[in-house]
This record gives C-alpha cells, sequence and structure tokens, in this order.
C-alpha cells in the first residue's frame, strides 16, 4: 500500500494546531490508512513545538515533529519536511485551516491514476478586496511572463510524487518559489478545485514584506522581464532624448526660440537619475542572488526530529 506524507509548515501556529489534527482525523486518515504527519516548526516563538509534539504523542506511529533551527521562511521548511518524509508521495498543508482537508483524499485519488503532481486550485477566496487583487495580479504575471501552467486563481496546496521529491531535494535554490519549481518541472499535472475559507483563529504572518519577496523571488528566478524591461527602458529614453533635441533645435532655427528652462532640465535630469538607480537596483538584485549562491549555505537547518514515543532524536542537519 503505497504511504502519503502530509507535510505541514508551522509558524506561529498554535491556536490552530488541535483543530487541524482534528480536521485530519476526520476527513483524511479514515481513506488513506497509510500515512505520516509532518509538521515543521519553522522557528515560530510561540508554544507550536509543545502543542506538535503533544500531538505526536497521540499518534506515535503516524506523527514526526522537525525543529528548525530558526525562521528560514514556509520555502526551506517545505523541503525540511520533503527531505524527511518517508512517503510514496507527499502533499504539502497549510496549518491555517483556510483548505478543507477533504482536498488531500481527493488528490491522492488523481495521484494513484498515474498523475505526478496535483495542484489544488482555488475556486473562490474569502479575503478583502485589496488582497484579492493583489493575488490576482501576482498569478496573472506568473501565468503571462513566467509558466503558462500556473492556475489564474492560484495554487498553494499540492501534491507530488516521490520522483518530484528528489528532484526538488536536487535543485538546492535558495530565494525562489517552491510552488514555481514544481511546476517548472514539468511532470504530468492534474488540478482539484476549492473554496478557500477565511482564517477562523490566530493571526496570519504573510505580510506585505513576504508578498512583496515572492514577487520578487518568482520573477528574477524563472523570467527574463526585469532584465529585457532595463533594455527598453534604455531604449525608450535614448529615443525621447533625440526627439527632444530634434524639438530644440527645430525651433531655434525656425523659430528663434532661445534654448533655455533650467528647471525642465532639472526635472529631466532628476527624473533619469531615478531610472538609473531602479536599474541598478534590479542588478544589485541579481548580484546579491548570486552572492547568496555561491555561498552554498543550506537553506536550512534541522536542530530536532522527534518521532514515536521517544523524548528525541536529536540531529543538526543540512539542508
Amino acid at each position: 500500500m503505497s504511504r502519503l506524507s502530509i507535510i505541514i509548515p508551522v509558524y506561529y501556529n498554535e491556536e490552530n494546531l488541535e483543530d487541524l489534527y482534528e480536521d485530519i482525523s476526520l476527513k483524511v486518515i479514515p481513506k488513506i490508512p497509510d500515512y505520516e504527519i509532518v509538521m515543521v516548526d519553522d522557528g515560530s516563538g510561540d508554544n507550536s513545538w509543545e502543542i506538535m509534539n503533544r500531538i505526536r504523542m497521540k499518534d506515535p506511529g503516524h506523527v514526526k515533529c522537525v525543529k528548525l533551527s530558526r525562521n528560514f521562511g514556509e520555502h526551506a521548511a517545505l523541503l525540511a519536511g520533503f527531505s524527511t518524509c518517508t512517503g510514496d508521495c507527499a502533499v504539502t498543508k497549510q496549518a491555517d485551516l483556510q483548505e478543507d482537508s477533504a482536498l488531500i483524499p481527493e488528490m491522492y485519488e488523481s495521484w494513484k491514476k498515474g498523475n505526478d503532481v496535483v495542484l489544488a486550485v482555488r475556486r473562490s477566496r474569502v479575503d478583502s478586496a485589496g488582497e484579492k487583487v493583489a493575488a490576482g495580479a501576482y498569478y496573472k504575471i506568473v501565468n503571462r511572463f513566467i509558466t503558462k501552467n500556473m492556475p489564474e486563481e492560484g495554487t498553494d496546496c499540492y501534491l507530488i510524487d516521490r520522483k518530484v521529491i528528489e528532484v526538488l531535494k536536487k535543485f538546492d535554490e535558495k530565494n525562489s518559489s517552491l510552488t514555481l519549481q514544481v511546476l517548472w518541472a514539468g511532470f504530468q499535472t492534474d488540478k482539484v478545485y476549492f473554496d478557500r475559507q477565511g482564517r477562523e483563529k490566530g493571526k496570519g504572518r504573510w505580510t506585505l514584506a513576504k508578498k512583496f519577496k515572492l514577487a520578487a523571488d518568482s520573477l528574477l528566478s524563472f523570467s527574463y522581464l526585469p532584465i529585457r524591461l532595463m533594455t527598453w527602458m534604455g531604449v525608450i529614453f535614448d529615443i525621447l532624448a533625440v526627439l527632444m533635441i530634434i524639438e530644440v533645435f527645430l525651433e531655434y532655427f525656425t523659430v528663434g526660440v532661445p534654448v533655455k528652462g533650467w528647471s525642465m532640465l532639472t526635472c529631466i535630469v532628476l527624473f533619469t537619475a531615478g531610472v538609473i538607480m531602479f536599474m541598478l537596483g534590479i542588478i544589485g538584485e541579481y548580484l546579491w542572488r548570486t552572492l547568496d549562491a555561491t555561498r552554498n549555505r543550506p537553506p536550512f537547518i534541522i536542530d530536532e526530529i522527534k518521532t514515536g514515543e521517544s523524548e528525541t532524536d536529536r540531529t543538526k542537519e543540512r539542508g
């Protein structure tokens, strides 16, 4: 019988973990008897680690608790879960209960039919208007400039086969998008649809800064658009400069308008300097990511793993 691993990144989710396990127990475990739950504590500063281990003691044969040495981000936490799971396939699951756990058996059945990747695609979402607009814009950009395989409604939860897991472990990429890596790999993919619910407990940690970083990582890691944008901006400004020069000379020789206007010149210089700084910023993003990759630092460090009823299986494991 095939084993399913459920990978759950945990970051300040103490209020949801008990309810999450009950939800999985009701909707997943009766339909998939051979399973394991891998909870990865991504440097939470609350009681998430203690509650995770309390859940482990309830189901010691199936629950594994992984603790990272600090907060590395959801990308790294999922990779840590994939590196320690033992399933023939693995599904990612958010700890905030906004995705119905009943999706997991449905995705598992699709995998059994031969699909290597199964995406859980949002049919609708309970969010503010601003969040919906921002998310929609991001997924449209990804679909337009990075990969046509990204659903326009977006996806965070997905199931992948063991061979896909091994591919992801070989990538060893930081400052990237794990979802886009899965789509980029190009394995046979299926989709299931669900309605994303609102968060009932706890406070979301998906800040504006993290959203911006995800967008930047997605474009810089998977698309040449930023570099191409710099090229076209340079071309456009060159054309505008030539047209302005022609206009100045025509007015001088035909109408006799003297060449003056320091205010306009100052505005043009300041605007051009801003564009140059913007372009240097894009180059700096690429250089920083290149430097970060050459350091060869691991994307995550596992501080502790607890399995079964034992008190601890302590390890220091590099990702």
